[in-house]
């Protein structure tokens, strides 16, 4: 039996791997859960899940399973700034595989990472990491002004605009300005003339969420 000590890489013809913590070497598989990075030999990228860089490794060989018609079209070039990997249904380039195989899910609506907890699936591990912190209650993401937290980096960073009076959103048809995005979104609708949410009990349309859900007890009061 073979045993790694920290630090120490173990090569495969494939690929190379840190290893966290001491552990034994039988099958790959054994590597799951003390994997610090996959290494590609093929293209030199790093990976922190095996998922992702199995998921990568296809590229490079002839499983490839999203080879829809060649779903991607990867160019060979390696410069800085330079975006090989290109999606042959919308024509969107990525600079990593991995950007381009999360993206690739929009298409084909596949979502591998699932919550144990009531197994709502994401298309991203990100996406599947802050969801589980509404089962958790972690918030890490602390204002250093207010000291108020939350469980997305997103959201502390709107917070923030509040301390700062920060607007990054403008319109531009007016100039007005926002420091959120939707914000953003519900009010260009002002111009454009825009009511995409509709009553299902009447049918009348609205330009923003808000102004649908207080129509809505309208018709919650007369059913009462």
């Amino acid at each position: 039996m073979r045993i790694h000590k920290r630090g120490k890489p173990y090569q495969s013809n494939n690929y190379s791997v840190d290893f966290k913590h001491n552990l034994s070497l039988t099958q790959d598989e054994n590597l799951l859960a003390e994997v610090k990075s996959y290494h590609c030999n093929d293209c030199g990228e790093d990976f922190s899940h095996i998922t992702d860089f199995t998921d990568h490794q296809r590229i490079h060989t002839a499983e490839n399973p999203y080879d829809c018609e060649q779903a991607f079209s990867q160019q060979s070039v390696s410069h800085p700034g330079e975006k090989p990997y290109q999606c042959n249904v919308c024509g969107k380039a990525f600079k990593r595989s991995t950007s381009f195989i999360e993206h690739h899910r929009i298409h084909t609506g596949e979502k591998p990472y699932e919550c144990n907890e009531c197994g709502e699936a994401f298309s991203r591990r990100s996406s599947l990491t802050q969801h589980e912190r509404t089962h958790t209650g972690e918030k890490p993401y602390e204002c250093i002004d207010c000291g108020k937290a939350f469980s997305q980096s997103s959201s502390l960073i709107q917070h923030e605009r509040t301390h700062t009076g920060e607007k990054p959103y403008e319109c531009n048809e007016c100039g007005r300005a926002f420091r959120k995005k939707t914000n953003l979104h519900d009010h260009q609708r002002i111009h454009t003339g825009e009511k995409p949410y509709a009553c299902k009990e009447c049918g009348k349309n609205f330009s923003r969420s808000s102004a649908l859900t207080k129509h809505q007890r309208i018709h919650t009061r007369n059913k009462l």
